[in-house]
């Protein structure tokens, strides 16, 4: 299948990252949220993010940042997806909330149209089997900021099909990214390592073993991380976060998932991380 349009569910940080990364790569892009004031952003952000990766010298165009944006088509409408060849799901970490976006698109995408989530922890079998076409659907995990990230993990649930996985190498192909293919699991390999690390250290800052900054420091001293893990908690969302760690103790029902009572608490309180301004840290 050669892919001409992709609908990409979600106005969101990821899904702003997909949209600039797929209308670059000449795809025509469905972009689609509830929120109309979030494509608004999504749209006022688009030609200023293009300038400065041009800037930085990644992923250089001949096209100008109007010519790429004139791909993308920003709606609130269902309906627009009805003759797309590929569409990537990336709402919120509330299965309530997946699982009627997906038996909605399966109600209106084309039968040949792959489903790809971009899902942090919920399995990939547990997400085909609210549609009719179990194996046409795959994970597509990728990572924050999507332009900057050279890899995906893509994750083969128990009835993809191998059509499905070469039609979504074809399309990492076109957007200069590698992939790393693993089996379905909650959580996968990323998360299932990455959301323990980042409810651990949350753990240790309340039992004021350490401070933010200097538990992050072990890491990126020692270690030779680019970020620490409260650092990488910020970036990610502490919604996302806990969202994905109720996921992965809902799913093995282990007390080594329980989440971090300071955890509940900063979402609860509204400190989010980047997104709200206030996290670990301040922005």
């Amino acid at each position: 299948m050669d892919i001409q349009s992709i609908g990409v569910i979600g106005a969101g940080v990821m899904g702003e990252g997909l949209c600039q990364v797929l209308a670059q790569a000449g795809i025509r892009v469905y972009l689609l949220d509830i929120n109309p004031q979030a494509l608004e952003k999504v749209r006022n952000n688009f030609i200023k993010n293009l300038r400065l990766q041009m800037m930085l010298n990644q992923n250089l165009s001949n096209e100008s940042p109007q010519d790429i944006l004139e791909r993308v088509t920003f709606t609130t409408d269902y309906t627009l997806l009805s003759n797309v060849d590929y569409v990537i799901e990336n709402v919120t970490e509330k299965w309530d909330i997946k699982k009627e976006v997906f038996i909605k698109l399966d109600n209106i995408c084309p039968k040949q149209c792959v489903f790809a989530s971009n899902t942090s922890a919920i399995p990939i079998d547990t997400i085909a089997s609210v549609t009719e076409r179990k194996d046409k659907v795959i994970g597509l995990h990728f990572m924050n900021p999507v332009p900057l990230k050279q890899s995906v993990e893509m994750i083969r649930g128990p009835q993809t099909s191998q059509e499905t996985i070469d039609v979504s190498k074809s399309l990492l192909s076109k957007m200069n990214k590698q992939w790393i293919l693993v089996n379905d699991s909650p959580g996968f390999v990323s998360n299932r390592v990455l959301m323990l690390t980042i409810n651990e250290a949350i753990c240790l800052l309340e039992e004021q073993v350490a401070s933010a900054e200097d538990i992050d420091r072990v890491f990126k001293t020692c270690f030779s991380y680019k970020m620490g893990p409260l650092e990488t908690a910020d970036l990610i969302g502490l919604d996302t976060i806990l969202l994905s760690i109720e996921v992965l103790h809902d799913n093995f029902k282990s007390e080594k998932y329980e989440p971090c009572a300071l955890l509940e608490k900063m979402v609860k309180d509204g400190h989010l991380g980047r997104k709200s301004g206030k996290g670990f840290y301040n922005y």
